[in-house]
């Protein structure tokens, strides 16, 4: 079996998501995860606050928290953090390296949130969206945020460019060619991070958003 129809077949797991429930994967995904820039953060509290006019924030809820990468980054900015994902494993590492008394962690459905209506000051999705049944997930959103509460979607648009000495071409054109051949095998959903989750803005029935 050449390397290339081995990715390929590895690329169904992911069509399932069972690759996130997989405790090797979980592990490797703690410690390699790209964490969320501070840029991002910045932004997303700057428009919390104005919207909350500078009112305590009392709660955060990451949606698809992974192992808390994009987690941890809220707890200084709110009395209380909760993040919320579907995979066991990946919810077991969060709480393993959790050191902070503010952040908690729970295995839910992003479709489905286990928390109060008109109780949250920030939904973030940090790199997560794109897996969700977006219709429903906006919905559980609406209802659990305060009335000027704030829902951020987040992500990045996938690159295949490496950087690697002189050798940055040559390895450029070769993450091409597989990416070229694994495209027709990926998830839809992935479409969405390569559309920068405008069709997922705008299924967002939500009247005051921002892009």
């Amino acid at each position: 079996m050449s390397k290339l129809h081995a990715l390929a077949g590895a690329s169904s797991i992911f069509k399932t998501g069972k690759v996130f429930k997989n405790q090797t994967f979980s592990s490797t995904y703690y410690k390699y995860m790209i964490p969320v820039s501070e840029e991002i953060i910045n932004m997303v509290l700057s428009f919390v606050q104005v919207k909350r006019n500078a009112q305590p924030l009392e709660m955060a809820v990451d949606v698809g928290c992974g192992t808390g990468r994009y987690t941890i980054p809220l707890a200084p900015h709110f009395r209380k953090v909760l993040g919320i994902d579907i995979s066991e494993s990946q919810i077991n590492l969060a709480n393993q390296y959790n050191l902070l008394d503010n952040v908690s962690y729970m295995v839910a459905p992003a479709e489905k949130l286990p928390i109060e209506n008109d109780s949250v000051d920030l939904v973030n999705v940090g790199l997560a969206a794109h897996w969700f049944k977006v219709d429903k997930f906006a919905g559980e959103a609406a209802r659990v945020l305060k009335k000027k509460g704030c829902f951020a979607l987040h992500g990045f648009h996938p690159s295949n460019e490496i950087e690697y000495k002189d050798l940055s071409h040559d390895l450029t054109v070769v993450m091409s060619e597989i990416w070229n051949f694994l495209h027709p095998y990926a998830d839809k959903n992935i479409e969405d991070m390569y559309c920068q989750y405008k069709n997922i803005y705008e299924a967002v029935p939500l009247k005051d958003k921002q892009w």
